[in-house]
């Protein structure tokens, strides 16, 4: 999956805190490796869980010029998959079997949202913390191609030479906070077309 850049006071240490905290607890345990500029945090189901089929989720977390770059990995379903299959099984042979099994149907369905949650998770940490898609107002500084002034973005022309700056001024993606290009149509990182 293509990764999400949050611009702002965000650390990766914040976000890795905070997936600990929320998804250490029930059928799922949550940990972290790494040091502070690149966290790696494995959400996954317990050995023996109450109910429901095995998943994990790995979440790469990297600081990134003046904010914090999320890459959510592939979710590990086939044990949420074999457990939705008993459970169909199940109740093929006896449709009284279903009562049985729906603690693991709802657990399995909890499961198969969780890459969703976790994302939930980390946008409200960033907005909670001031960070967004947006670039943060230090890289929203133009240097002046001709003269090598630092330019407030919304300026049309150099402070100093009065060089045009039109062209250079850069944006970010709206759905994944990529820095994009004055003239891309496409965001490079996640292929959505750009507003």
């Amino acid at each position: 999956m293509e990764p999400r850049i949050f611009h702002g006071n965000l650390t990766p240490t914040d976000i890795a805190r905070t997936l600990v905290a929320r998804f250490n607890r029930g059928n799922l345990r949550a940990q972290q490796v790494g040091d502070s500029n690149r966290i790696t945090v494995q959400v996954g189901t317990r050995d023996r869980p109450a109910s429901g089929g095995q998943t994990t989720l790995t979440i790469n977390i990297e600081k990134a010029a003046d904010g914090v770059s999320v890459q959510i990995g592939r979710q590990a379903w086939l044990g949420v998959a074999a457990s939705l299959g008993q459970t169909a099984m199940a109740t093929l042979l006896n449709p009284w079997n279903i009562l049985g099994r729906l603690d693991d149907l709802a657990q399995d369905i909890e499961n198969l949202s969780l890459s969703d949650e976790v994302w939930s998770a980390i946008e409200e940490v960033a907005r909670n913390a001031g960070a967004s898609y947006e670039l943060s107002e230090r890289l929203r500084r133009l240097v002046c191609a001709y003269c090598s002034t630092p330019n407030p973005i919304t300026e049309p022309s150099c402070v100093a030479c009065g060089a045009p700056l039109g062209e250079v001024q850069p944006r970010t993606c709206q759905n994944c906070g990529f820095v994009i290009k004055q003239r891309e149509s496409y965001c490079p990182n996640c292929k959505q077309p750009l507003r």
